[in-house]
């Protein structure tokens, strides 16, 4: 997380040097009363700075005594998205005791700010997340994760298209015309990868929102931030999410799957999983530029990025091998 020095400075009851969102009203006053719920703050002097980069919620640098945290505030409705704040924190805690999140260090009720060590690095591009340093650094952390301790809630790349959907009809945006065939499609790559149905898939706890921003690297370790979306899903999504959102190219995704599993050769039928869930990471990604276009109120263009992931799917569907992906996709977990 990178600190962007449009706003900061020390608060006090009578002046404001602070530019917060519109739906989040903060006076310095309120924040007086938040940070006196937060031990850590406590009775201190704290200095808040936005930081950049968020389009679904709002992140805050807090220092206080020369320590630094962020404080991240829920955007608008983020519920509707099918993100549980209980869930986020729960996931949260135990990223930090596998040593691969930031420490949690507060969980305010019932608005659900969630408070973590601010932890410096810089954000994991493609092409340092291709680097074979990082990309094994990247993918012990989160083996490490997938083997933890289940988490709360449930994620499914298929039924979040489907909320996203009805929300869609619910707050009347409309439905790009590519979605139904799309949606075709994703019946079907369901099928595939669950013949026996979505209750033979083996759940782990998941990121399943493994964005380029989402990484924070430091030379010596890789952090993984930012788990609202996290539930106990199908491990081969995050590994999708992740090839997806890193421009991985067929080669990269193998040597992903050889990192994770300890392949020594290819494996068809996991590189198939995995093509799949590259696939519906891009829809999910498409039609959550759809709901949020009915939701928040961040100033951002979510009709472009719509759009633009749309367009990759239908690129990512006319690859020639994707008929055979659902065929070599029944193999083993």
């Amino acid at each position: 997380m990178l600190a962007d020095d449009r706003a900061g400075g020390q608060l006090d009851e009578g002046t404001s040097r602070h530019s917060f969102p519109d739906d989040v009203e903060f006076s310095p006053s309120q924040f007086a009363d938040l940070a006196a719920r937060v031990p850590a703050w406590s009775g201190s002097d704290c200095m808040v700075t936005p930081l950049g980069g968020g389009i679904t919620n709002r992140n805050f640098r807090v220092l206080a005594d020369g320590r630094a945290f962020v404080l991240r505030i829920g955007g608008n409705a983020t519920d509707k998205l099918g993100i549980d704040r209980e869930v986020e924190h729960a996931a949260g805690l135990l990223a930090a005791e596998l040593g691969i999140g930031p420490e949690v260090i507060a969980f305010l009720r019932p608005e659900g700010y969630l408070v973590t060590r601010f932890v410096e690095g810089s954000p994991v591009g493609p092409d340092l997340a291709r680097s074979p340093a990082v990309l094994g650094r990247i993918v012990a952390a989160l083996r490490r994760f997938h083997q933890g301790t289940p988490i709360p809630g449930a994620f499914s790349p298929f039924r979040v298209v489907d909320r996203y959907a009805g929300l869609a009809l619910e707050l009347a945006v409309p439905l790009p015309r590519a979605f139904a065939p799309f949606l075709e499609q994703a019946r079907r790559m369901e099928g595939a990868l669950y013949p026996t149905g979505p209750t033979g898939a083996v759940s782990v706890p998941c990121h399943n929102d493994l964005l380029n921003a989402n990484f924070l690297w430091d030379a010596e370790r890789v952090w993984i931030i930012d788990w609202e979306y996290a539930g106990m899903g199908d491990r081969y999504f995050d590994l999708g999410n992740l090839s997806a959102n890193h421009h991985f190219s067929e080669l990269d995704d193998h040597a992903l799957l050889a990192e994770y599993f300890g392949l020594t050769e290819p494996d068809p039928a996991r590189f198939a999983r995995l093509q799949l869930m590259r696939g519906m990471s891009l829809f999910r990604e498409a039609m959550w530029g759809v709901a949020q276009q009915g939701i928040s109120r961040i100033d951002f263009d979510f009709a472009a990025y719509t759009e633009r992931h749309f367009g990759l799917l239908g690129e990512w569907l006319a690859r020639p091998d994707y008929e055979e992906w659902l065929c070599h996709a029944r193999g083993p977990e």
